[in-house]
């Protein structure tokens, strides 16, 4: 019987759950494409360390002996990072070799030249597990959608960053506390900086949209913006108007024919679907023009949630490769050349909500002198209130203003000259304010 043959370039967590999956599930793997996956070499990083469901005749530490062997199909790339992982890819392209990565920073920086070079040899490159781990998003966009016109993507996509919004939520804990704890759970790397400053969350975002809009987008395009400043009193403040904090994906097609791309921190009414999204759980909620509404949620990282994506990748190809069918499915929706050149709104032009946070002395004047700068600049308040002083006559209040709908750039010039008011003291905090989903 015809065997799928696979190379595996990467022996970590990730690694060693795609080996173990395929060997407890061997059997139902077989009789769903037809033929056994057969591990034929496993390339490690570093030798000399115990790795389960490993034979030690498989493992290498040359990746020449998956990218070299003709016998090898498929070369999975689960190595992470631009390099060496981007070499190795395009090298087993360039040979003819189908890919499956999980590997969402290459495909978000590099991808649309990975994917032509797929298209021009006649490969596959599937990438399941790059957004989202185990929820199957890029085949809902890819194929389940393929009728339907993707209106808006908004989703929560970085694990870690949800575990700690979520810690500090309902425990009322801050910023740095909160990291400490998610560490601790193994949630967080010890430098968590891709994950909390949003650049993680981009990459996923650059991707989902690609495949949504069938667009030629780069994360240079996306407005990115971290957790980092978010502190317990703006947890408090937030449910106090009946909000949570999270940290938002956000592509949207506008009436105007450009795309919206944002990722950033936004208060969610408690109502949406997206504030239930507690811990490490991710979720995209999709909207089409004719199918509307759409939520798919489920563990977004991790060992078995990652290899399970890999897999039932590699049973595509693998069904492709018997049927002399690779490149049958575009992977992106559409072919490379049918791409579209959407413009993209800049920042500045984004209108929301704001919830706005003020230090300020407890003083007569300075919440009108606020206001009047609010006004100057088109600001309508929606709501405000000021925090009861809590100790001495000299330690600072904070005022929280909700606003109606506002420019990005109306509001961050407002804010710089209220920066400059007598009696602020600390810089204004803001937060967009995100009512759909």
């Amino acid at each position: 019987m015809r065997a799928i043959r696979i190379g595996l370039l990467g022996c970590g967590v990730v690694g060693q759950g795609i080996l173990r999956l395929l060997r407890e599930h061997a059997g139902s793997l077989e009789r769903r494409l037809g033929a056994p996956i057969e591990v034929r070499r496993v390339v490690a990083k570093t030798e000399g360390k115990a790795r389960s469901y490993v034979a030690p005749e498989l493992l290498s530490y040359d990746p020449e002996t998956v990218l070299g062997d003709p016998e090898i199909d498929v070369v999975v790339e689960v190595i992470g990072g631009l390099d060496p992982a981007g070499r190795y890819v395009r090298t087993a392209l360039e040979r003819g070799k189908s890919v499956v990565t999980a590997n969402k920073f290459l495909l978000a920086e590099e991808g649309h030249a990975l994917f032509e070079l797929a298209e021009e040899r006649g490969a596959d490159l599937y990438f399941e597990a790059a957004v989202c781990g185990g929820i199957p998003v890029i085949r809902v966009l890819r194929e389940a959608l393929v009728a339907d016109s993707v209106v808006a993507v908004r989703g929560i996509v970085n694990g870690t960053s949800n575990y700690i919004l979520s810690r500090m939520q309902s425990e009322q804990i801050d910023y740095g506390v909160a990291l400490a704890a998610a560490q601790e759970a193994g949630y967080a790397e010890a430098d968590p900086t891709l994950d909390v400053n949003g650049g993680d969350a981009t990459h996923k975002l650059t991707i989902l949209a690609t495949l949504a809009f069938g667009a030629k987008l780069l994360p240079s395009h996306v407005t990115t913006e971290g957790i980092e400043h978010i502190t317990a009193i703006d947890m408090k403040m937030a449910e106090r108007f009946g909000y949570v904090i999270k940290l938002l994906a956000t592509a949207r097609s506008l009436p105007v024919g450009m795309l919206d791309l944002r990722v950033h921190p936004a208060l969610v009414p408690k109502t949406s679907v997206l504030a239930s999204i507690h811990g490490a759980l991710n979720a995209v909620y999709l909207e089409g023009a004719m199918l509307g509404p759409s939520l798919l949620s489920g563990y977004g990282a991790g060992a078995m949630p990652t290899a399970m994506s890999v897999v039932s990748d590699l049973v595509d190809v693998g069904r492709n490769i018997l049927r002399d069918s690779r490149g049958r499915v575009p992977q992106r929706t559409v072919p490379s050349g049918m791409l579209l050149r959407r413009e993209v709104q800049p920042a500045g032009m984004h209108v929301s909500p704001y919830y706005l946070r003020f230090a300020v002395m407890d003083r007569p004047n300075v919440i009108a002198k606020i206001a009047s700068v609010l006004g100057a600049f088109d600001i309508a308040i929606h709501q405000m209130i000021q925090e009861a002083r809590a100790s001495g006559p000299k330690a600072p209040v904070h005022v929280v203003v909700l606003t109606h709908p506002t420019r990005d750039d109306a509001l961050r010039s407002a804010l710089r000259e209220i920066q400059m008011l007598s009696g602020i003291v600390e810089p204004p905090r803001a937060i967009r304010i995100e009512t759909a989903a």
